[in-house]
């Protein structure tokens, strides 16, 4: 289902209610091009979402999305939704929805750019250049004026949609992520190297929390894309649903969207299963780039529990992963100062936000100004407290 609005005489811009309207082909051809693509804007991992009934109206994530073409050639594109509720986005803007619903106004549904549940910085404007990157943020904009929107979001932006947003008078948020990236003027050989530069302290501690993990007889097997049987994939989402489950919560995610990625996107998944004796007690799931040698720690769970196991299985073992494979960047995931002591240092991300009504647009640019001036400081606070050894290689 599409509709389409003719906005110059060289353009036509389509809003499509769902990922399999799509030229699936040339989506993915487009977001190859991008400075920062991901797997979780393929068009298999979108469909496979939507087809799952993962992210679906019902869920409250309506499809909207939109593409930019010229004679039929897409030129730029964007995944986004009509969303109900501010669940699974990771940027967290319920105190701006109250502030709405306190003075009588509707916040939703609103307009968000996002790779659903993801919190994976990278390209969301997909465009062939500059100029149809900003073409692509007036039609976003314009589709949350003509639909009469209290907002538009688009989260965890590159450097080049930040910019292209900043040009178009969009409001920047920054929040902060924790990732290990290789050091190319002195690469890391091993998680035994990786150690070795770490102060003192953080190296006795991880050496001690891995051993405590060994000495409950646990240890681990890894399968990477098809190896990944259909057990595994059974046995990794019942741990997937007891990790909801233990804080009183629902699962984003369907078996039937994991079943898909088995089928379609097999290459960008590898697995941890932890095991005592043959037994499997947990399982953690990355997912992978092989072309890009980039890796995302994304979901985990146990059916029992064992001291310092969720370190082991979800940092400790896809570090040593990453290294073996020569991968150059691991990403923990959303928020978590815990990190540090793992090795993961961290990364300012961007997110950005429109608001039609100007009195709470400049309400929120003033909370954003101080936020934003907090989260430099913060960075900068972390940073001096790098769990490795500096320069001179002291403890």
């Amino acid at each position: 289902m599409s509709r389409t609005q003719t906005i110059e005489k060289d353009y036509v811009i389509r809003v499509h209610a769902e990922p399999d309207a799509l030229d699936a082909q040339a989506w993915d051809q487009l977001l190859a091009e991008q400075s920062a693509p991901t797997p979780f804007l393929r068009h298999a991992y979108l469909a496979a979402l939507h087809r799952s009934g993962s992210a679906v109206p019902a869920t409250g994530w309506a499809p909207q999305f939109v593409t930019l073409e010229t004679g039929g050639t897409l030129q730029a594109a964007a995944a986004l939704y009509l969303k109900s509720h501010s669940y699974g986005e990771y940027v967290f803007d319920w105190a701006w929805a109250d502030a709405y619903r306190r003075h009588g106004l509707r916040y939703y549904p609103k307009l968000l750019g996002a790779a659903p549940f993801t919190p994976v910085p990278g390209t969301r404007l997909l465009a062939r250049s500059p100029a149809w990157r900003q073409c692509l943020v007036e039609a976003i904009g314009r589709i949350a004026r003509e639909g009469r929107l209290s907002s538009a979001h688009v989260l965890f932006i590159a450097d080049d949609d930040r910019a292209a947003f900043e040009q178009a008078g969009w409001m920047i948020r920054h929040s902060v992520q924790f990732h290990w990236t290789q050091d190319a003027a002195r690469p890391v050989a091993d998680f035994t190297d990786l150690l070795a530069r770490m102060q003192r302290d953080k190296r006795k501690k991880i050496q001690q929390e891995r051993r405590r993990v060994a000495d409950q007889g646990v240890h681990f097997t890894v399968h990477a894309g098809t190896a990944i049987d259909e057990p595994l994939w059974d046995f990794f989402y019942r741990c997937y649903t007891l990790t909801y489950a233990a804080h009183h919560s629902t699962p984003y995610l369907t078996r039937e969207f994991f079943a898909a990625m088995a089928a379609t996107m097999p290459q960008h998944w590898v697995m941890f299963v932890a095991r005592r004796g043959e037994a499997p007690i947990a399982a953690s799931l990355i997912a992978v780039d092989p072309e890009r040698r980039a890796a995302w720690g994304r979901y985990w769970g146990c059916t029992e529990s064992v001291s310092c196991l969720h370190f082991e299985a979800c940092y400790y073992q896809p570090l040593a992963w990453c290294l073996a494979q020569g991968y150059l960047r691991f990403e923990g995931g959303a928020q978590g100062e815990h990190k540090m002591a793992r090795g993961l240092l961290p990364v300012a991300t961007s997110s950005a936000h429109w608001l039609r009504d100007e009195r709470f647009a400049a309400a929120v640019a003033d909370f954003l100004a101080g936020e934003g001036a907090g989260i430099g400081q913060y960075v900068d606070e972390l940073r001096e407290r790098s769990p490795f050894k500096d320069d001179a290689g002291g403890d």
